[in-house]
């Protein structure tokens, strides 16, 4: 056989004569000129769903599990897996469901912590404000008896003025 690859039926498919190796310029390759498809997002994001939702979802399957195919449909209208509804149903008869509508991660801390915590950030605001106020008081003190010192007249002297 040659470097070519021979398709046979000669319509310039995807399987049409080209180097070995070489792609084709199907639907999966895109040129470098060709604008991106609006229709597809930058980052894909995980789909949340409501407790309500999956147990309508689960619900609405069960009515419809008499009907052959309904179930499929069902999946297929609301873009499902059959793993959803399959873990659906096994939390919806844990009663897992109900805990399901409560947000995930770290639980908010309750009202009385959240409020202990601001109050002790203003206390030690407030100390911090007071050691300020005693370090001036005391550095003015300390300068109204160094004025005093200086402004004192050197020859007058309680004792000596009596004396004489």
């Amino acid at each position: 056989m040659s470097v070519f690859a021979r398709n046979g039926n000669g319509d310039g498919g995807p399987g049409a004569e080209r180097a070995v190796g070489e792609r084709s310029s199907g639907a999966g390759v895109r040129s470098l000129t060709e604008a991106p498809d609006p229709e597809l997002v930058e980052r894909a994001q995980r789909r949340r769903f409501t407790s309500a939702y999956k147990l309508a979802i689960v619900r609405e399957a069960d009515r419809l599990a008499e009907q052959p195919g309904k179930i499929g449909a069902l999946l297929r209208r609301e873009g499902l897996y059959s793993s959803h509804l399959t873990k659906w149903r096994r939390l919806r008869d844990e009663g897992a469901l109900e805990a399901l509508s409560q947000p995930r991660g770290r639980h908010p801390a309750p009202a009385l912590e959240a409020e202990n915590a601001h109050l002790r950030r203003r206390l030690a605001e407030a100390e911090a404000e007071l050691e300020k106020a005693r370090t001036v008081i005391e550095v003015q003190g300390n300068v109204s008896a160094l004025l005093g010192q200086l402004l004192e007249p050197r020859g007058a002297n309680a004792e000596r003025s009596t004396g004489r």
